[in-house]
């Protein structure tokens, strides 16, 4: 059911227990109405997220957001929205916080829980982003492979906005790597893919690569 659904059920569940007699109506209820907020709440989270990426203005609701998400989908017994909410949790932590120490569990948490659920997607940005944090710390190798199996990932699924992101991050990695031709390449392609699916936020990050990278 929608969510605009699950609302106008959980009305007629209240009318079956108030006027029936059927209190048992209530339990189907709430979970309806809890699977509608961790929805929102997840939703929210993410559009606040994306503010603070445009104005990078910290807003503590985010994390409030996903951390009451998680709570829901865990009670609800939702693997996949768990993990999705715990990645998010992660992001907020990594991202905004600059706080490595408390993302990457979450991140880890995230993978398991989106790798139990089949949901490939998650599982790409829970391992792109252990790939940041591998690339901060300094494991280059690590960090690498987390990117090309968040890549691969999301070629599979079709993903290709994503796919030049993680292309982005390769590119830095193989500078680092003094792979600078392979960089090159990675950034050329990354351009292909955001020009066709016309990703103009990421066709701003390759250009921002390219110059500090030095990169044509």
């Amino acid at each position: 059911m929608t969510a605009d659904e699950r609302i106008k059920h959980a009305g007629l569940l209240y009318e079956r227990a108030v006027f029936g007699g059927d209190s048992g109506a209530l339990a189907s209820a709430d979970r309806g109405l809890d699977e509608v907020e961790a929805d929102l709440a997840l939703a929210r989270g993410r559009v606040i997220h994306a503010r603070f990426l445009e104005e990078r203005v910290e807003e503590s609701r985010e994390l409030e957001l996903f951390e009451r998400a998680a709570e829901l989908y865990r009670r609800l017994g939702d693997v996949q929205g768990e993990g999705e909410a715990v990645f998010w949790v992660g992001a907020f932590h990594q991202v905004i916080r600059d706080d490595a120490e408390t993302a990457v569990p979450a991140f880890e948490r995230a993978l398991d829980l989106a790798t139990r659920a089949g949901d490939r997607l998650t599982t790409s940005y829970a391992l792109r982003h252990l790939g940041f944090a591998d690339h901060m710390a300094g494991r280059l190798d690590e960090a690498r492979a987390h990117f090309e199996e968040s890549t691969r990932l999301r070629r599979d699924l079709g993903f290709l906005p994503g796919v030049a992101a993680n292309l982005i991050g390769l590119a830095y990695l193989a500078t680092q790597q003094e792979r600078r031709d392979d960089a090159a390449e990675l950034l050329k392609e990354a351009t292909e893919l955001a020009e066709s699916t016309e990703s103009h936020g990421v066709l701003r990050w390759v250009a921002a690569a390219r110059e500090e990278l030095n990169l044509p």
